[in-house]
């Protein structure tokens, strides 16, 4: 019996002086790590999807496309005046349908859309397309690009 105290005290000794060792031990190191520059979203030109009247609206269909590694966030979808006619073109059929009787309402989906890492999110802006009642006859049956940009 008492061979098997002394045994249990000695493991006892033994499993402190282990416990102590792992706690206080010190130690350092370095690390470093790299990211991938952010590439820029891409995104089709959106196009009117249904039939656009004088006082009418319609909405726009637009695909966006990730190609990063990661989800990242659009939080609003604005007109990007840069490209077309300021923001718009007309289908070659209707040359001569002024693209100043259209307007584009920006759009942000109450807080945004979140498009997956390499993926591609599909939309339809519903009504973010309008004409307005001054538009000429030459716009009749026409089909409007509208050219956008993230922010």
């Amino acid at each position: 019996m008492q061979r098997a105290v002394v045994a249990g005290f000695a493991l006892a000794v033994l499993a402190s002086g282990s416990a102590y060792g792992y706690w206080s031990t010190a130690g350092s190191g370095s690390g470093s790590a790299t990211t991938g520059a952010p590439v820029a979203l891409t995104l089709t030109q959106g196009t009117s999807t249904g039939f656009l009247y004088p006082g009418g609206t319609s909405d726009v269909a637009l695909m966006i496309n990730n190609p990063n590694t990661f989800a990242v966030r659009v939080n609003q979808l604005a007109l990007d005046t840069s490209q077309g006619t300021g923001g718009f073109g007309v289908d070659a059929g209707h040359s001569t349908c002024g693209v100043a009787a259209v307007s584009y309402t920006t759009q942000n989906n109450s807080g945004g859309w979140t498009v997956a890492a390499s993926g591609t999110l599909s939309l339809s802006l519903t009504g973010a397309l309008a004409m307005s009642l001054s538009a000429p006859n030459a716009c009749q049956g026409a089909t409007f690009r509208v050219y956008l940009s993230t922010s």
